[in-house]
């Protein structure tokens, strides 16, 4: 599989699936549409890094398949959040999501390739997971922030660390989605987009040969 996306933690996810992964990173403009919706902005951003990762082909892959993937957190009252600018920002950021319900969105997009590169199918869809902060101190903030977790994250946190879990009372919806990939929901939607007669363990059947 080829995935458009440097993110560590969608290679780990999919790596952890049973996807051998060649990373293409992509280069487009993320910003939002005049009154583009999270779930809209998220869908197009996917499927532009999907396109920009497959014009860059000669050959495509083993099995197929091209996979990118953009995340957001938001909420109608906050906007969209993005990566903190710096400290201060993420405390803002954090005390903001205090106590609260905020969202998290992610847009998928994948292609089913030729060997030259030709899409014969394809498939997009939104995941979108709720998540309930607790009410934070200002000292438990200061004390996330100066761990140095929330500086590369969308949010300003992140739910897979030992740190930021701690912040999280409950979400609604799938884990891995807050993660950064949606990995219950995609391996349905590539069992079907490529036919597999195994469904949606395809992979993971690959690494249990292997032992």
């Amino acid at each position: 599989m080829i995935l458009a996306s440097q993110s560590p933690r969608r290679r780990q996810l999919l790596e952890e699936t049973g996807f051998a992964l060649k990373i293409c990173p992509t280069d487009i403009d993320e910003a939002a549409r005049p009154d583009e919706r999270p779930a809209e902005l998220v869908r197009r951003l996917a499927s532009e890094k999907a396109e920009a990762c497959r014009q860059t082909l000669s050959q495509g892959p083993a099995d197929g398949l091209l996979v990118a993937a953009d995340t957001i957190v938001w909420s109608p009252e906050l906007g969209v959040l993005g990566k903190p600018a710096d400290p201060d920002d993420a405390r803002r950021t954090l005390a903001a999501l205090s106590g609260r319900t905020h969202h998290v969105s992610t847009g998928v997009s994948a292609l089913l390739l030729s060997p030259t590169c030709e899409v014969l199918d394809s498939v997009s869809f939104v995941e979108t997971t709720d998540v309930t902060f607790y009410e934070l101190t200002e000292a438990e903030i200061d004390a996330y922030v100066t761990t140095g977790d929330p500086m590369d994250k969308a949010g300003s946190y992140g739910i897979q660390t030992p740190a930021g879990r701690l912040l999280v009372k409950s979400i609604a919806g799938d884990y891995d989605n807050v993660v950064g990939l949606p990995i219950p929901r995609l391996m349905r939607e590539l069992s079907l987009l490529t036919h597999h007669d195994t469904g949606i363990l395809w992979p993971l059947q690959r690494i249990s040969t292997a032992k």
